[in-house]
């Protein structure tokens, strides 16, 4: 591929989330202080909500790290269970044996009273969902009656939902108003501004070893935030498809042409106007 002939040790633009390479904008770093705050309020539930592609998943890993031994967590990255279920895995990443025949209410029984032997421990559990907003909504209503568990001072877990525009979508549905009035804290991912793309590529690029001088020219970073809306996991799969086309001409750095016809070939890109083109 191209590692060599940009003086690369590992491909800058994946799109697997990697916490190595988080560029901290001013919105991602917006999004980590409403977690942490959240967390330190000790109350309700959080939600960061976000387009597909934005680094919800990112952030929710890069969250994960800041939490110290003094938080026993269970994270879901596929929430798409059914109450039970979901009892059940919750139980499971905290660390509980349970015979898998246990019934709801025995779940829940069981998850309280080790709740209550954290909370005297000194220890507070957190639950992390990601693509929140494949939950069924007697999930949701089973995740709220989990969130009621408390002493007569705080509240013994703390619920934190990742998930796309469809997650409020879901929570508008009066069945689980209860819920959506515990959201104590949220905030919504937006994409990189136009200014930030040229120092998010550079960023990347420097992770993955490169020590050279502009491989995107800031008019060519310009044409990939147009064409990406400014969303991080399409810019990559642009910006990597732009240097396989620099490549394959023997090219030193990325053109604006290289960029246009990675664009052609990549699904959900915004369409340009002609003049743009030139």
């Amino acid at each position: 591929m191209y590692l060599n002939h940009f003086g690369l040790s590992e491909f800058p633009f994946g799109i697997t989330p990697d916490t190595s390479f988080i560029y901290s904008n001013d919105a991602h770093q917006e999004a980590l202080n409403t977690l942490l705050i959240g967390l330190a309020a000790g109350e309700g539930f959080i939600k960061i909500a976000g387009e597909v592609g934005t680094g919800k998943t990112l952030l929710c890993r890069r969250f994960l790290t800041t939490l110290d031994d003094s938080y026993q967590v269970a994270y879901l990255p596929n929430p798409l269970l059914a109450p039970q279920a979901l009892l059940g895995a919750i139980a499971e990443e905290l660390g509980l044996t349970l015979p898998a025949s246990e019934n709801e209410f025995h779940l829940l029984k069981a998850v309280n009273l080790h709740l209550l032997e954290m909370a005297a421990q000194g220890k507070k559990v957190v639950v992390v969902l990601d693509e929140a907003q494949c939950m069924p909504l007697e999930s949701l209503e089973a995740l709220r009656l989990l969130s009621n568990l408390e002493t007569e001072k705080r509240k013994l877990v703390q619920v934190v939902l990742f998930g796309q525009p469809e997650l409020d979508e879901k929570l508008a549905n009066p069945a689980v108003r209860q819920l959506r009035q515990r959201i104590v804290f949220h905030y919504r991912m937006p994409g990189l501004r136009h200014d930030e793309t040229a120092h998010y590529l550079a960023h990347r690029l420097r992770v993955a070893g490169y020590r050279g001088g502009d491989l995107f020219a800031p008019a060519t970073a310009r044409v990939l935030w147009r064409l990406s809306a400014g969303t991080p996991r399409l810019l990559n799969i642009l910006a990597h498809k732009s240097l396989l086309l620099a490549f394959g001409e023997g090219r030193a750095t990325v053109g604006r042409s290289h960029v246009l016809l990675a664009g052609r070939d990549t699904e959900g890109t915004c369409a340009l106007p002609w003049w743009r083109r030139w």
